[in-house]
């Protein structure tokens, strides 16, 4: 126990996993995707489409937080909280897989920026239907 004296515990897991290489930045979604949606929010999941296909990330993996999302969509009422839910979901995805972490930086990022605005929430279902249809089109597949 002498051994791990003034060390936090992150540190020594980092420590027995190798540090911190290899690890990458996260992803940073643009300004103006949700708030304003149209060619900023085009350009953006075209980026992240290539980027998740980049990462090879399967497109089941994306689909099962596009169909929460989507459940979310076809609700009668819009409930910020259900939304808000989805953030512990990708942080789990992405801890099992780090393909997924571009995903969960960028998705985490646009919930926050939904609020409460129902138009905000239609541009955030569109961003991720666009990012969905670009990681297809760049060669994303099962």
């Amino acid at each position: 126990m002498g051994n791990y004296a003034g060390r936090n515990r992150q540190g020594s897991r980092n420590q027995r996993h190798g540090g911190n290489r290899g690890q990458r930045a996260s992803y940073t979604l643009p300004d103006r995707v949700i708030e304003e949606g149209g060619e900023p929010l085009v350009e953006a999941a075209e980026d992240l489409g290539n980027r998740l296909e980049n990462r090879q990330l399967k497109t089941a993996q994306i689909r099962k937080v596009y169909g929460a999302v989507k459940k979310i969509q076809m609700s009668d009422v819009f409930r910020r909280n259900d939304l808000i839910m989805l953030k512990p979901k990708l942080a789990y995805a992405a801890a099992r897989n780090s393909e997924v972490t571009d995903l969960k930086d960028a998705l985490t990022q646009a919930i926050d920026r939904v609020g409460d605005d129902p138009q905000r929430f239609k541009n955030f279902v569109d961003f991720f239907e666009a990012t969905l249809a670009y990681h297809r089109a760049a060669g994303g597949r099962d």
